[in-house]
């Protein structure tokens, strides 16, 4: 069935197209990541005032992680501590960081009424699979070994993340599992699971939208050590085949996205192995539309139904 995308959406994409901008495998990562950042600029909408933002320091594998920490002005609280969503930006494992994503969080953090720490993990291909995992473990595993003196509840520790960064979040979510530390829930937005990018969305025209059929490609290429890669779980959560235990889930997925289907199936087999699931989807909009609230009122209802999600878990 063809994807019909909201007028709002549809706008937007002929927008993208109009303006000539240059794909981003036809760039190298450097400027694909000047690019992507340069985007925030027009499509970001005017963030919500906080209480504190703060730059941390991660010690990870194989170095310090540069990290954000963001409080917002109405903040849940216990005995000094609140809950806390830590979150990893989508690009591909390739593009993206702290200031692409930074509105991003700053409403993450209002709607949900928590603190939210960025962690901006190692990129590919200057450090390729399984950089970014590791970091993105490393970075939980630290955020919960000091709680304390970040004033979080370690009982009430999230992962979340968009695209990339659903998918490392995904993947902390079923390495915390074994080896800790306990997580009250997963936000995974439109998540990438699975690199064997079999599933039909990823065929249909109508899905190569901004996030084209071209340029996952692209992020594999670069963030991937050849195709051995593509059946470790770690980088496929969707290759877990034990999904029982896993901490509840909020996925969201959109119709015109080439990962709406293997986040579609992902969700429906967290629910299936026992895990509490809220299942949202935004048939019309395309991949990445959350960053994008001002221009796309949906992506407004978007990040209220995931605050909203947290505050209810809390």
């Amino acid at each position: 069935m063809p994807v019909s995308l909201d007028p709002d959406a549809a706008a937007v994409l002929n927008a993208f197209r109009e303006a000539g901008r240059p794909p981003y495998e036809t760039l190298s990562p450097a400027e694909a990541r000047q690019l992507y950042l340069a985007g925030r600029v027009a499509t970001n909408p005017e963030p919500p005032a906080l209480a504190s933002v703060q730059s941390l320091t991660i010690s990870g594998p194989a170095g310090s992680i540069p990290a954000r920490l963001y409080k917002p002005l109405k903040l849940r609280e216990a005995n000094g501590l609140s809950p806390c969503l830590v979150f990893f930006h989508g690009g591909g494992w390739v593009i993206g960081d702290l200031d692409s994503h930074d509105v991003v969080c700053r409403t993450l953090a209002d709607e949900g009424e928590l603190i939210v720490v960025s962690v901006d993990y190692r990129l590919a291909p200057e450090h390729r699979f399984p950089a970014a995992v590791e970091d993105a473990i490393a970075a939980t595993k630290w955020i919960s070994g000091n709680a304390l003196s970040l004033g979080v509840d370690a009982a009430q520790l999230f992962v979340g993340g968009d695209s990339a960064g659903g998918n490392l979040a995904a993947v902390v979510a079923i390495n915390a599992r074994t080896e800790g530390p306990k997580l009250a829930g997963q936000v995974l937005i439109y998540p990438a699971t699975d690199f064997s990018m079999s599933h039909p969305s990823h065929s249909e025209p109508e899905t190569s939208a901004l996030l084209t059929h071209s340029v996952i490609r692209w992020f594999g290429d670069h963030y991937l050590n050849g195709a051995d890669g593509i059946g470790d779980w770690r980088a496929s959560p969707a290759r877990m085949q034990n999904l029982s235990g896993l901490p509840p889930a909020f996925v969201l997925t959109a119709g015109a996205d080439p990962l709406r289907d293997e986040g579609d199936e992902f969700a429906m087999r967290l629910g299936n192995a026992g895990v509490p699931v809220v299942y949202r989807t935004y048939p019309g909009q395309f991949h990445g539309f959350l960053t994008m609230g001002k221009l796309l009122l949906k992506a407004g209802e978007a990040m209220r139904e995931i605050g909203n999600w947290l505050k209810a878990m809390g």
